[in-house]
C-alpha cells in the first residue's frame, strides 16, 4: 500500500457519512475516536477516510485545520501497516475529541493504539 492519501481516499458522501453515525461501530484512544462500518465503493480501496475536530473545543479555524492535517498525517503514514492484509472495504471517520493541542507525535503514538484497537475488534468479530 503507498503512503499516500489520495483524492479518491477521502470520505465526501454526506449520506456515507450519516449512515456512518447512526449505524457505525466506533473504538476510542483519548483523544482520538474512529467510526468505522463496512462498506463496499466502486473504487479498488481499502478505506476511505474522513478527518473532524469540534469547533466546540477549537474556536478558530487555524488551530481545527492544524488538527485535521496531523490527523491525515499520522493516518496516512500509519495506514500501510495496518490495512495492508484487510479484504473488506471500510468506511472511517477519525475524530478528535481533546480539549489541548496535539504534536505530531503525540496524534501518531495514539493512531497506532487506535488502529491496534480496530483490529482487535474487527478480528475479534470475524472469530
Amino acid at each position: 500500500m503507498k503512503f499516500t492519501f489520495n483524492k479518491k481516499e477521502k470520505l465526501k458522501s454526506k449520506k456515507l457519512i450519516d449512515l456512518l453515525f447512526t449505524e457505525g461501530r466506533s473504538v476510542s484512544a483519548y483523544p482520538l475516536r474512529l467510526v468505522y462500518m463496512p462498506t463496499t465503493f466502486d473504487e479498488d480501496l481499502i478505506a476511505k477516510t474522513g478527518v473532524s475536530v469540534s469547533k466546540r473545543n477549537f474556536k478558530t479555524a487555524v488551530d481545527r485545520n492544524r488538527i485535521k492535517r496531523l490527523l491525515r498525517e499520522s493516518y496516512r503514514l500509519n495506514k500501510g501497516t495496518y490495512f495492508n492484509n484487510f479484504t473488506t472495504q471500510h468506511a472511517f471517520m477519525i475524530l478528535y475529541i481533546g480539549k489541548d493541542k496535539p504534536t505530531l507525535t503525540q496524534v501518531e503514538n495514539r493512531m497506532k493504539l487506535l488502529f491496534e484497537k480496530f483490529q482487535d475488534k474487527v478480528s475479534e468479530k470475524i472469530k
